[in-house]
C-alpha cells in the first residue's frame, strides 16, 4: 500500500535511545542507522554541515511555516521576565534565542549554545540583538550551576548522545525555581493522521531534502530519528528522575510536536 511506511519504534526500540543501553553496547543511533557511541557527535555534526545553509528555509517548507508557532508556543511556557538569563541548548541558527531575547530586553541575556560552528553562522546573520551565540556540547555546558532563569531546547535533545546527560547539564545550569522547556517531535494521535505524515515523511522529505539541500540522505536520517524518541510519558519518567518537578506535556497539531515544560 501507498501509505504502508510505519516504521515507528515500539518501547524496548525506544529505550535503546537511552544513555544505560548507550554505555553498555557502546553503539549510539542516528536515525536507524548504529554508530560507535563516540562516533554520533561526529555523525550529527556532519549532518548539519551539510545543510546548515538551507535548514531554516527546509523547516519553512516542511512544516508550512509550522515550526514558528510551536516555538512561540515554547518560549511562552517559559513565563520570561524582563532582565533575565535565557539559555537555548542545541540553538541552531536561534530562533529560539530571539524569541526569549525580546522578552528579557535590553538588560537580559539571550543565548544560543550549539556545538555546530556553521549553523551558529547561519543564525548571526538573522539574529536579532541581544542573542549571543556560544559554541559548546550540550553533554557539557561551559557555563556554571544555577546560571540561568530558564532553559530552553527544541528538536535537539534527540541528536545528542546521551540524552540523560544532557537534561542533567540543563538542570545544573537551571537556577533554583527556573523553568525548562523541551521542544521535540513525537509520534501523532490520530492513527488516519498519523499514515499520511509517515507517508509525508519518508516519501517527500528525503525528496525535497535531496533537491533544495542536495542530501537526500540528511532528510531521510531526520524523520528516522523521530520514529526512534522515546514518548512523551516516557520523557516525563526522565526528568521527573533528573529532580524536574512540575512537568507538563503540551501536545502540538495532533502531536506532531511536544512541549514538556518543567521547573528544578
Amino acid at each position: 500500500m501507498i501509505f504502508n511506511t510505519n516504521k515507528w519504534y515500539n518501547k524496548a526500540k525506544r529505550l535503546e535511545q537511552l544513555e544505560t543501553h548507550t554505555r553498555q553496547t557502546r553503539t549510539a543511533t542516528f536515525g536507524f542507522t548504529a554508530y560507535a557511541e563516540s562516533d554520533k557527535i561526529h555523525r550529527v555534526n556532519r549532518h548539519f554541515n551539510t545543510i546548515a545553509t538551507r535548514y531554516d528555509l527546509m523547516n519553512t517548507i516542511l512544516s508550512g511555516g509550522i515550526h514558528y508557532a510551536w516555538k512561540r508556543r515554547a518560549v511562552e511556557t517559559l513565563m520570561i521576565k524582563p532582565g533575565k538569563k535565557i539559555l537555548d541548548v542545541c540553538g541552531g541558527t536561534g530562533d529560539i534565542a530571539c524569541l526569549s531575547a525580546s522578552r528579557v530586553g535590553e538588560k537580559g541575556v539571550s543565548i544560543v549554545y550549539d556545538i555546530n560552528r556553521k549553523m551558529m553562522e547561519q543564525g548571526k546573520k538573522k539574529a536579532m540583538k541581544g542573542v549571543t551565540f556560544v559554541q559548546g556540547d550540550a553533554e557539557s555546558i561551559s557555563f556554571p550551576d544555577n546560571t540561568f532563569d530558564a532553559v530552553s531546547i527544541g528538536f535537539g535533545i534527540r541528536n545528542v548522545t546521551h540524552l540523560e546527560t544532557g537534561f542533567k547539564e540543563i538542570f545544573r545550569v537551571l537556577k533554583k525555581g527556573g523553568t525548562m522547556c523541551c521542544l521535540e517531535f513525537s509520534k501523532p494521535d490520530n492513527p488516519l493522521f498519523r499514515s499520511l505524515y509517515d507517508w509525508y515523511s519518508f516519501r517527500i522529505m528525503p525528496v525535497l531534502g535531496g533537491l533544495i539541500t542536495g542530501s537526500k540522505e540528511a532528510y531521510t536520517a531526520f524523520p528516522e530519528t523521530i520514529r526512534a524518541f522515546p514518548l512523551p510519558e516516557e520523557l516525563c519518567l526522565i526528568l521527573k528522575k533528573i529532580g524536574f518537578k512540575e512537568i507538563n506535556i503540551k501536545k502540538l497539531t495532533n502531536g506532531i510536536a511536544v512541549i514538556h515544560s518543567a521547573k528544578k
